[in-house]
């Protein structure tokens, strides 16, 4: 059926390295119809509207390299698939999930084209695909479109579904030193690294954070006895059960006062410089809401201050502000709070935003600090009248360059006390150059989990690099969070060759998990015999915290669906790279289409590692020349024509002399295998000699003993017997 408007078939995400790019991505096949005879530069005014709606274009080089060159092809004339795949990729933009990465190709089938975009949020992408679709057949059919909503209506999926800022920040530090990450729940936990090398963070959390300490942080009255304990300056305070008690309390200690909960955060319930007692009752009623107990404690004069301390060293510090409003005799209260503070970009709903959105009477803190200024929301202070808004919980400065030896020793002590790895000591003093006790200063709060992002969107200052802090201090020096990883493809006994080379793995004191055809394996016994996805089968694998080496198998059907499992891998094997079958709702149709589904396998070696190819699959052989690291090629013929050449540039090949497995190097060659032991003659009934070649070399790649390789391979029959 002939039609003027594009249609989404289906929309696949790539979870892992794919054939489009190493990064998760959103494939949608789309059908075009009719508009295939309709490129940009027929349909009038596109331009002009796309350019209206979406300034940004301008940014988007496309292939032809350069600012401007997506809007130069518009103007010669590009179909509405590639324009859809800018359109989605700038929506995400205005969103706030910037990216860049976009293709789009034709298939063998008229008016049918697989668009690809990037996916840091599979939600978010979807819904900016469609959006886009729907924006760009606006544009087509001169049609109206309300690109404001659908920016907002994206930023809100990205505040549901996307990682915090926070988390966010540490994860793209790991990203930045090449430690992987696997997020583990819809929120924020956080694996960095794979099997036994890694670390999990939750948020400004560790798995080095202890749960002992987290409590002791939320009890503020043992924190504080616990600094006091060790000469940190602290207010001094106790714990109150009614506001009859706190009224004794503050007249123990002397007035101003703080009255606060015991355990709450974020400044929720804080009242400061409490000086009268139905001023405590109030203070004392809204602390009390907030956490199960109350304490009152000195006021102290100053700034306040949070300082974050990531194994035991200062990191970062901001100062913060008080929020202020000036009457001019005309707004109320409510609307001067809407026009000078709720209208500052650094205010808002979400996340993202480092200050929050004042509302009213919802804020109870605000309602207090009005009312004790004879105010209500709907007053009208006079002309000139400075009206204080809010007192805490405004760290906007960034002041790390300024803090004094004394406060950054004496914070880190605080952390250590507690017994935090990452802390934010919130302390108050007039001046965070100087010492603190010689200027009455003091520390009244030490918290876990603190938040990063006034550290890392300061209103003045320089931000903080606080995300790659806490990624030096999980994954110290050269420490990356990854083990031996060998991935498989191919459509040639790839399963056996997954347990063969598992095994040895094991047998070299290694504890070896292994996904192939469809089971998981752990030390070579099976845990598990119904997987929905190869890629699920590797992701579980990698996730396993006795694993200290992986053996992954992937289909070329896993790989299209799906991606990889794991971002880079030490070890590559390709077995063959064969004519495709059952791969046409891909489109995968041609040897060439299958060399680039395969090349994924190579593409994702890191550069210390290995790419184990056939050389007797010429297409497989091919695929040498994409490898970041090294390259073994295995034949069973001794006199390949690839051989010489191959060793001549100092790699190693894997073949057959007579009836022993040999490697050849520049060198000369060694013997590896003999074929003829009985062992060896009892895995050959289960698998080819080429397959054994791919294991011996895997083997080879992965360095581990000859001596080793022999005797696991002449015993390694019964291995094979649970396929």
């Amino acid at each position: 059926m002939s039609h003027k408007t594009i249609r989404i078939l289906r929309m696949h995400h790539l979870r892992g390295p794919n054939l489009w790019t190493y990064r998760a991505a959103i494939e949608a096949l789309i059908d075009i119809g009719d508009l295939e005879d309709c490129p940009s530069n027929t349909i009038p005014g596109l331009y002009e509207r796309l350019t209206a709606w979406l300034p940004g274009l301008i940014e988007h080089h496309c292939g032809v390299g350069e600012r401007g060159g997506f809007l130069q092809r518009l103007r010669e004339g590009t179909w509405p698939g590639h324009i859809m795949e800018h359109v989605a990729i700038e929506l995400l933009n205005l969103a706030g999930m910037a990216t860049s990465f976009g293709q789009t190709r034709s298939t063998s089938e008229r008016g049918i084209y697989k668009l690809v975009i990037r996916a840091r949020q599979e939600e978010v992408a979807r819904q900016a695909l469609l959006d886009a679709r729907d924006l760009l057949m606006a544009a087509i059919e001169d049609q109206t479109y309300d690109v404001e909503a659908a920016v907002k209506g994206l930023k809100g999926l990205i505040d549901r579904h996307a990682l915090g800022p926070s988390t966010a920040a540490i994860v793209d530090a790991a990203t930045a030193r090449r430690i992987p990450h696997i997020r583990l729940t819809d929120g924020n936990l956080v694996q960095l690294g794979y099997g036994a090398r890694q670390r999990r963070i939750w948020t400004a959390e560790t798995d080095r954070t202890s749960a002992i300490a987290e409590t002791i942080s939320r009890d503020k009255d043992l924190t504080k006895r616990l600094l006091a304990e060790c000469g940190v300056p602290v207010p001094e305070g106790r714990v109150v059960t009614s506001a009859d008690d706190a009224w004794a309390a503050a007249e123990e200690i002397g007035l101003p006062v703080v009255v606060k909960p015991v355990d709450a955060n974020h400044a929720r319930g804080v009242s400061l410089d409490v000086r009268t007692r139905e001023e405590i009752a109030i203070a004392y009623e809204l602390a009390d809401r907030e956490g199960s107990e109350v304490m009152v404690e000195r006021y102290i004069r100053g700034h306040e201050h949070r300082v974050l301390v990531i194994g035991g060293r200062v990191v970062a510090a901001s100062r913060g502000e008080r929020a202020v409003v000036v009457g001019d005799g005309v707004h109320s209260v409510r609307e001067l709070i809407e026009r000078d503070i709720n209208s500052d970009p650094r205010r808002g709903e979400e996340e993202e935003f480092p200050l929050d959105t004042i509302r009213l009477p919802e804020n109870r803190d605000v309602m207090l600090e009005l009312r004790r200024q004879g105010l209500e929301p709907d007053s009208v202070p006079e002309a000139g009248r400075e009206v204080l808004v809010q007192r805490t919980g405004l760290l906007t400065d960034d002041v790390t360059d300024l803090v004094h030896p004394d406060v950054a020793e004496l914070t880190a002590l605080a952390a250590r006390v507690v017994g935090l790895d990452i802390a934010g000591i919130d302390l108050v003093v007039e001046d965070i150059g100087r010492p603190l006790a010689a200027q009455g200063g003091a520390i009244v709060e030490v918290n876990a989990g603190p938040g990063l992002l006034p550290h890392l969107k300061p209103a003045n200052g320089k931000p903080r690099p606080v995300g790659e802090a806490i990624v030096d201090h999980l994954f110290p020096g050269q420490e990356n969070g990854r083990i031996p990883v060998v991935g498989i493809t191919g459509t040639r006994e790839t399963a056996p060759l997954a347990l063969l080379i598992g095994s040895l793995l094991q047998r070299a004191d290694h504890t070896v998990g292994v996904s192939c055809g469809g089971r998981l394996y752990l030390q070579s016994h099976p845990i598990d015999a119904s997987l929905p996805s190869d890629w699920e089968a590797g992701q579980r694998i990698l996730m396993n915290r006795c694993v200290d080496a992986a053996v992954i198998e992937n289909s070329p059907r896993s790989m299209l669906d799906e991606g990889l499992p794991y971002d880079r891998c030490l070890v590559g094997v390709v077995t063959d790279v064969p004519e495709p079958q059952g791969l046409e709702d891909h489109y995968i149709t041609t040897r060439e289409h299958m060399r680039k589904v395969l090349r994924t396998q190579v593409d994702v070696v890191l550069p210390q590692g290995c790419a184990v190819l056939n050389a007797d699959c010429d297409v497989c052989a091919s695929l040498a020349e994409l490898c970041d690291g090294d390259v073994l090629l295995f034949s069973t013929d001794p006199r390949h024509t690839a051989r010489e050449a191959h060793v001549a540039d100092g790699r190693r090949f894997l073949t057959v002399d007579g009836r022993q497995a040999v490697l050849v190097r520049a060198n000369g060659t060694t013997p590896v295998l003999d074929l003829d032991h009985p062992g060896v003659q009892a895995v050959l009934r289960h698998i080819r000699v080429e397959t054994l070649l791919a294991v011996l070399g895997a083997a080879v790649a992965l360095g581990l003993p000859l001596g080793l390789i022999r005797a696991g391979i002449e015993t390694a029959a019964p291995q094979l017997s649970v396929l």
